[in-house]
């Protein structure tokens, strides 16, 4: 099954309707999820998985010897990231359109991608087998950056909802996801990349395993410095001192500033109000940091560091947010998105452009990415939501709220990282 079968055999199983909200779910188990959100540690999917959560798995497995279990990587078969990007522009006068897009033949940079938390299975830690949520939500998080970069994604042995909900989250079931992403991370560098610029990419779960990366094996290295071109990392609380670009969780590692800015990060949570003083993000040292580790020693109150992918010289200014939503099978974006049934699309994404703006805001200890809808007249679009309550904001869609911004932005850093190498 090439691509094009592969999405349209996914979006056929996966659908079906949730009571009490006006959408479409693609997968299956909400409650798991909806009980996560009341744990003071965690690290939730954008997009939560498919499998049952009476399937029983396996014990963790260990490392394939040699190379990683790869979730994406260039040239494989039914690649979760080189899917159809058709997308459903809806307008705000209700007129639509077709977008095209598809994975670039030949990108100047290579993309690096750590999957959220995702698994359904029971035991502490995931095993190596590639499952369902993997695929959907590679698909989702991470496709649309194959247009501007070669997408590689490794399997690892995760903290799954069952660990977090028994809050069986221990140092060493952390140690053994994150020695999977750095094995892989190694493996990577020795065999495929060839010297070329990286671009890594995490969410949540995702993004703390990668704030461990950098920490440990980019930031105090030259060498692995120069290769990185960008570090997104959303909704893992990236630290640094308060009011700073750069120390905290990395020394050498700034906030990005410009769209031509390489070597840097960008970081953000995002809610559409004041986060709760027990929020799981947003708050340096709360919830999901814990999966990442202390910051590098400072003198300095830290603070999460916020870069606003609309506006990233003037974070604070706002600026109009690009998002894509994959659609559900009767043409609604996925309700865990917090959308709501929209005009019916037969692609596998929607957009819906100047539906939203974004600006970052501090307040009493809390900082975070402000998101808000632009008040266009008889603009009756869908909105999202906090679909699991104020202590999780807008966690659910932190990547596909600016994914078309994230995109252009890795298409502008590829671009001039090139250009300087």
């Amino acid at each position: 099954m090439g691509p094009m079968g592969w999405w349209s055999s996914r979006r056929g199983r996966d659908g079906g309707r949730l009571a009490g909200h006006a959408g479409v779910t693609r997968r299956g188990v909400v409650v798991t999820l909806v009980a996560v959100g009341a744990l003071a540690l965690t690290a939730c999917s954008s997009t939560p998985a498919a499998a049952p959560a009476t399937t029983r798995a396996s014990a963790p497995t260990a490392p394939a010897p040699g190379a990683p279990v790869w979730l994406c990587r260039p040239g494989m078969a039914h690649d979760p990231c080189s899917g159809d990007l058709t997308a459903t522009v809806v307008r705000a006068d209700g007129t639509t359109s077709l977008q095209q897009a598809r994975p670039a033949a030949n990108p100047p940079v290579n993309c690096f991608y750590v999957y959220p938390t995702v698994s359904l299975q029971s035991t502490g830690n995931a095993n190596l087998a590639v499952q369902p949520a993997e695929l959907a939500v590679a698909a989702d998080q991470a496709a649309r950056f194959s247009t501007v970069c070669r997408v590689w994604a490794p399997m690892y042995r995760q903290l799954t909802v069952a660990s977090l909900l028994g809050k069986a989250t221990t140092p060493p079931s952390i140690a053994l996801a994150y020695g999977d992403v750095v094995a892989a991370w190694r493996y990577f560098l020795a065999h495929d990349d060839h010297g070329r610029g990286v671009v890594v990419i995490g969410h949540s779960q995702g993004a703390s395993m990668l704030i461990r990366l950098l920490r440990a094996e980019v930031d105090p290295n030259p060498a692995e410095r120069k290769l990185l071109v960008s570090a997104i990392l959303l909704g893992g609380n990236v630290e640094v001192p308060a009011g700073k670009l750069v120390g905290g969780d990395f020394a050498h590692i700034p906030a990005c500033t410009a769209t031509t800015e390489t070597g840097c990060v960008v970081a953000y949570s995002s809610f559409d109000r004041t986060p709760p003083a027990n929020s799981l993000f947003g708050r340096a040292g709360s919830g999901v940091s814990a999966l990442s580790g202390p910051a590098s020693t400072t003198s300095s109150p830290l603070e999460v560091l916020c870069v606003n992918p609309a506006s990233l010289a003037h974070p604070g200014r706002s600026g109009l947010l690009d998002p894509y939503f994959p659609v559900g099978t009767d043409g609604s974006a996925g309700v865990f998105a917090g959308v709501g049934v929209s005009a019916h699309v037969a692609t596998p994404w929607v957009t819906y452009p100047d539906r939203y703006r974004a600006r970052c805001e501090r307040e009493d200890g809390a900082s975070w990415l402000q998101v808000d809808t632009t008040g266009i007249p008889g603009d009756t679009r869908p909105v999202v939501h906090e679909t699991l309550g104020p202590t999780w904001g807008l966690h659910l869609v932190d990547v596909n709220l600016a994914l078309g911004n994230l995109v252009a932005l890795v298409g502008d850093q590829g671009r001039a990282y090139v250009g300087r190498h």
